[in-house]
Order: structure tokens, then C-alpha cells, then sequence
């Protein structure tokens, strides 16, 4: 348990301050008697002997139960030649109370209580009874403040415990959730590069190998393009693993590079896609249009591998308050018109990204007639400062003329 630094200093001092007075009383009523010489030279002893416990507190250790015994030993004898200082008691107390269990504080304060009652009564020559309930009050009081205070510092210091291990607790939690989503990113990465890029190789490789005799150059066409998704695929892994923006957003906008994604799509032997833009364009938050295009593709990918479809449309609209995204596909459907969270890995990431943005994800589907997504994502920007080059209708009002890019 930590010290109380500015007690004990306080309880030294009241101690020597006591022991100035009682020396200058019995110097002032006794003058230079051989008896007060006695006593002055005990008392001087007792000085020195406190002042060494109190310089080598932290030395003595188990030893500090010797010196308190000796110190006690020297006041006793002090007391016997002068009662008027007896009331040094009350610091020597205080040192009990800091060296000795409950039981041994019990006995301390009991015979230090005796002793200044027999020393009073004697200075006052009769019997009076405050002598006697004086001395047992400033003990209880005393011995009562100290353990209050002891256990308030006892409670402190479990609650600083408690604080630390929470504080550890914490940080090693923060950390688990750290690596949880780090471990979260990667994996909608992965899916939504790297995986979609080996399917489009695979089925890109499969139909040069069912072409090779037929229309060798056809073949070689179809190898080229798996070995540049590979190549781009690559370059996608590199960025993820560092965190930056998709490759198709380097270079270009948001439109471009799903006019692109679409493009690519068509050329993997997959539906035909075709891709439109509504409203005037405008500066959209990067992760946003990452999130966006992430979704546009998992959803094409979902069209090429599941739904059977002919034919696919992505339509990217910038509306006043909000970007869209809708793909549709008339594909063959699925039962359940709101997939739950969670239906698909894909559309659980698609999920997870829109809500790390602050967009939301809407799925409906009819068996035989296609399926629709469509994501959401707010253009409100913090404060509410238009960034540079956005006209001023957008956001927030006025209906300005779409331009539509029809791929």
C-alpha cells in the first residue's frame, strides 16, 4: 500500500514539535536541576534516535519493528523523569499504526494510553477524571482517522487495479478487433479481386481451350485477356494488402470505371452488360466510390455465376442528396424476394461496405424475372461545404438535366 507521504511528514514534525515543548516546560518550571539535565540528555537521545528511523525508513526493512521498540524503551524512560512528555505518545501512536497488525496496535495503544494517564495524574497531583478520559479519547480518535484513512487508501489503490487491468483488457480487446477487421477487410478483398479474378481466368482459359483447334486465334485472344486479369488482379492484391484505392479508380472516375468493369465483363463470355449514367456527375468521397464499385462488381460476378441472364444493366445515378447504384439482371430469380444478411458472402460484403460509408443495400428478386440491387450511398459532406467543382443545385436542391451514357 502506497504511503502517505504528507502524513507521516506531519506526524515527524508534531512529534519534535512536542518534544520542544515539553523540553522548554520543564526547563521554564524545573530550571538547570540535575534532574532536568537528565531528562534534557534522554530527550536529546530520543531526537536522534527517531530522526535515524525516520532518515532510514526504507533500510531498515523488518528492522524497523527493533527501532520502534527502542524508541518506545528511551520515551518510557523519558516519561519516569519527566511526565510532560507523555504527550509524545500521540506520534508515537501514529508510528504503531503503520508498523503493527490490528492486535499489536490494540496493545500499543492501550499501554501508550496507560502510561500518559499515569504521567498526567501525576503532574496534576489529584485525581481528576479528564486526565483520564482525555488520553483515551486522543488515542481512539487517532487510531480511528488513521484506519479510515487506510481504508480509503486501500479502496483507491483496488480501483487503480481495477483501472490498470481494465486498461489492459481494453487495449487487448481493441487489439483482437483490430485484427478482426483487418482479417474482415482482407477476406471482402480477396473476394471481391482476387476470387472474381480467377473465375473470370477460369472461364476465359476454358474457352480458349474449347477453341484451340477451331479458332487458334480466337484461343489466343481469350489466353490474353486471362493473362491481363491476372496481371491486373496482381496489381489489385498489391494495393489491398496497402490499403489504397481500387486500380480503376486511380485513373479515372467513378463512371469510367464501371463503364469498364461492364466492358470486361461482356468480353469473359458472360451476359451482355450494359452500363448508364444519370444526373451530372459530381465529386463523390473516395471510400464511397470504392464501396460502390466493389459492389458493382460482386453483384456482376453473382449475374456471370448464378442468375443465368442474358443480359445485365448497371445504372450509377447522382441524385440530390445521394449516389445509386442499380444492377438488374434478367436472370432466373431466387424465391426469397429480401435475402437475409449473411444469404451469401457476397452480398454480406456488399452489405459491409455500403454501412462503413453510411449507404444501405436493398435485394429483390422474382423466380423467372431477374434480380435487382440496388445500394445507396449519402453525398452529405461534413459541415456541410460543397467540395470545389460541385455545382451549387448539388446536393441539396434544384433538378439539373442528366446526361445518360448508354454502354
Amino acid at each position: 500500500m502506497r504511503e502517505r507521504t504528507w502524513l507521516n511528514r506531519a506526524m515527524h514534525a508534531g512529534f519534535y514539535l512536542l518534544l520542544a515543548a515539553s523540553a522548554l516546560r520543564l526547563v521554564s518550571r524545573h530550571g538547570p536541576a540535575p534532574r532536568t539535565v537528565a531528562a534534557l540528555a534522554v530527550c536529546g537521545a530520543l531526537a536522534l534516535a527517531y530522526a535515524i528511523g525516520v532518515v532510514l525508513w526504507n533500510r531498515l526493512g523488518r528492522g524497523r519493528l527493533v527501532w520502534l521498540a527502542g524508541v518506545a524503551a528511551v520515551w518510557l524512560v523519558l516519561v519516569v523523569l519527566a511526565p510532560s512528555f507523555s504527550w509524545c505518545a500521540v506520534p508515537l501512536l501514529f508510528v504503531c499504526l503503520r508498523l503493527l497488525n490490528a492486535r499489536g496496535v490494540a496493545v500499543a495503544a492501550a499501554a501508550l494510553t496507560l502510561v500518559v494517564i499515569a504521567a498526567q495524574l501525576e503532574i496534576a497531583q489529584e485525581l481528576d477524571v479528564s486526565l483520564v478520559l482525555a488520553p483515551i479519547g486522543v488515542a481512539t480518535m487517532t487510531a480511528v482517522i488513521f484506519w479510515e484513512l487506510q481504508r480509503e487508501s486501500a479502496a483507491r489503490q483496488v480501483l487503480i487495479d481495477d483501472l490498470i487491468r481494465t486498461r489492459g483488457t481494453l487495449a487487448e480487446s481493441r487489439h483482437r478487433t483490430g485484427v478482426l477487421e483487418e482479417r474482415e477487410r482482407l477476406a471482402r478483398e480477396i473476394h471481391d479481386t482476387i476470387a472474381q479474378g480467377l473465375t473470370s481466368m477460369g472461364i476465359l482459359l476454358q474457352a480458349a481451350d474449347r477453341m484451340w483447334a477451331a479458332d487458334p486465334e480466337l484461343a489466343r485472344s481469350h489466353v490474353r485477356r486471362a493473362a491481363a486479369a491476372a496481371a491486373e488482379n496482381l496489381d489489385e492484391a498489391r494495393r489491398f494488402v496497402r490499403d489504397l484505392q481500387p486500380a480503376g479508380l486511380v485513373d479515372g472516375s467513378l463512371p469510367e470505371a464501371l463503364a469498364r468493369l461492364c466492358d470486361s465483363a461482356h468480353e469473359e463470355a458472360g451476359p451482355r452488360v450494359r452500363f448508364r449514367q444519370e444526373g451530372e456527375q459530381y465529386p463523390l468521397e473516395p471510400g464511397a466510390q470504392a464501396a460502390l464499385l466493389r459492389v458493382a462488381q460482386g453483384a456482376l460476378a453473382n449475374v456471370r455465376d448464378h442468375a443465368g441472364a442474358a443480359t445485365a444493366t448497371v445504372t450509377l445515378s447522382y441524385l440530390d442528396d445521394e449516389v445509386t447504384l442499380d444492377v438488374f439482371d434478367d436472370g432466373a430469380g431466387f424465391a426469397e424476394p429480401t435475402p437475409a444478411t449473411g444469404r451469401g458472402y457476397g452480398l454480406r460484403t456488399m452489405r459491409d461496405r455500403l454501412a462503413e460509408v453510411g449507404g444501405t443495400l436493398a435485394v429483390e428478386s422474382v423466380p423467372g424475372e431477374g434480380t435487382a440491387i440496388a445500394a445507396r450511398v449519402p453525398t452529405a459532406w461534413p459541415g456541410g461545404d460543397i467540395p470545389a467543382g460541385v455545382p451549387a443545385a448539388w446536393p441539396g436542391g434544384g433538378d439539373p438535366a442528366g446526361e445518360v451514357d448508354e454502354r
